[in-house]
């Protein structure tokens, strides 16, 4: 792959990652509720999700993909009410201390199922690399390579964003804490309906 094809590529991804998802939604809720540190895990996990659907794409399975529609409507809506009830809870959960809030704090393994099930969910992730990753390929040269140096391209960048968005959150967290701490897990809870509402508008479609 030449630099130039790349360097385009890189163009392609950032202007698509420039509008909020449901992930990016996710890791502004946790880096709040949790911290930046642990809300790492949830980063790992959407990023695990990118790679099991890049992988998917890349050996061909597109087909069988498209031909599940209803499997991925249930994985869609499944991740939807998921997401939902997190935030209904996170909203009315009320903190009223420190250590509460440190009691509250969720499990390095249930922040990385958080980023896995809610990138997971999202029905058409897979075709829309098998979709993306042919436009930058050059067939006559081995596929191989090229499929590793656009998935890698991706996935380091999506990290660089999801971590962006977590040290953002995480700041203005620390900064409203003072003055509207009670309200945060509010704050928190809604970015996760929102993320919520975001995944229910992914259209299952695949025509």
């Amino acid at each position: 792959m030449n630099i130039e094809v790349w360097i385009a590529y890189i163009g392609t991804v950032l202007i698509l990652m420039s509008i909020p998802g449901p992930s990016q939604l996710l890791m502004l809720s946790n880096s709040i509720g949790n911290g930046f540190r642990r809300s790492v895990a949830t980063a790992a996990g959407d990023l695990s999700a990118n790679f099991l659907q890049m992988s998917v794409a890349s050996v061909g399975l597109v087909s069988v993909i498209q031909k599940s529609r209803e499997f991925f409507v249930i994985l869609k809506w499944a991740g939807v009410a998921y997401l939902a009830y997190l935030g209904f809870m996170q909203i009315v959960t009320r903190v009223d201390s420190q250590l509460q809030q440190k009691r509250n704090k969720r499990s390095i393994k249930s922040l990385y199922w958080q980023g896995f099930i809610t990138s997971a969910a999202n029905p058409k992730a897979v075709i829309f690399f098998a979709a993306l990753f042919p436009q930058f390929i050059n067939p006559t040269a081995p596929l191989i390579s090229q499929f590793a140096v656009l998935s890698s391209t991706y996935i380091v960048m999506d990290a660089i964003f999801l971590c962006c968005y977590g040290k953002f959150a995480e700041w203005i967290g620390n900064k409203l804490r003072s003055s509207v701490g009670r309200y945060l897990n509010q704050i928190s809870g809604s970015f996760l309906i929102g993320a919520a509402i975001l995944l229910s508008l992914k259209n299952v479609e695949t025509k």
